[in-house]
């Protein structure tokens, strides 16, 4: 029987992607460099990682860290990124950019989805730093995406809950919500029932040492001093927790779900 819920595990590493499966993720997104946000994975990592795992791969294209409004050679890159990703065998592109004044950049946003067809397209939390999550909503819509990750504008998702729900309601169907942004195990459920959306995104990274013996502690290779002795990985099990809850979450509370999502709609 189809899972009444999609599950998506971010991962920056080929580890990382095979406990996201193995714990029962429906679908990767493939970062490097998630200490930023998250960027695009290198043509190595992401050839690796598909001819490892079974289950979709969707691809993070943004050239760097920092803001989403991005000049012509930094787009010029996304769109190699693009075609380069297509032709690594991923399932879909994850991406989002934004004009100056905070709106969606429908025409470059409608560009990249077309260049990446057949794939399918999600505009990611770049979404959340947009300045009206409504009109930038129906921006996406009239782009092309398939897909909108957001936390309802909140840094962490339970905080937006009462958004996320008016945002699952104006969408009609006319393209998937996700939720994601501080997703756990435990309030996957709440937000499940709060919010009604049906797929879900989540890090459920643990903190893992590092086997080197030998330890410089006096240099720092990036600006996060002293993370060079530990790594950050998925873990199966949790991956297989969060689901678990999700799923319940899903079928206990899809009574309750409307009934929110109708509230929300009147107080926001």
């Amino acid at each position: 029987m189809r899972a009444p819920i999609l599950l998506e595990i971010c991962a920056d590493s080929v580890e990382s992607a095979l406990a996201a499966e193995q714990g029962g993720a429906h679908r990767v997104e493939l970062c490097g460099s998630l200490l930023e946000g998250g960027v695009t994975p290198s043509s190595g990592l992401i050839s690796a990682v598909r001819s490892r795992i079974g289950i979709e791969l969707y691809v993070m294209v943004r050239p760097r860290g920092g803001d989403f409004c991005y000049g012509a050679e930094e787009f010029e890159t996304m769109e190699q990124d693009v075609l380069t990703a297509k032709k690594l065998g991923a399932n879909g592109i994850v991406f989002g950019i934004l004009e100056e004044d905070g709106s969606v950049d429908v025409p470059r946003t409608r560009h990249l989805v077309e260049l990446a067809r057949p794939l399918k397209t999600t505009f990611h939390r770049a979404f959340d730093m947009s300045c009206d999550l409504q009109k930038s909503l129906e921006e996406v819509i009239v782009s092309g995406a398939a897909r909108v990750l957001t936390s309802g504008g909140e840094q962490q998702v339970e905080d937006g809950t009462r958004a996320l729900a008016r945002l699952v309601l104006e969408a009609r169907e006319r393209i998937a919500v996700m939720a994601g942004g501080g997703i756990t195990e435990a309030n996957v459920h709440r937000i499940l029932e709060d919010t009604g959306v049906r797929e879900i995104h989540a890090s459920v990274r643990v903190h893992a040492p590092s086997p080197m013996r030998y330890r410089n502690e006096k240099v720092s290779m990036g600006i996060a001093k002293g993370r060079e002795y530990q790594r950050i990985l998925v873990r199966p099990e949790q991956v297989r927790r969060l689901l678990e809850n999700a799923l319940n979450g899903a079928l206990n509370g899809a009574p309750n779900r409307r009934r929110t999502g109708r509230a929300s709609l009147r107080t926001l």
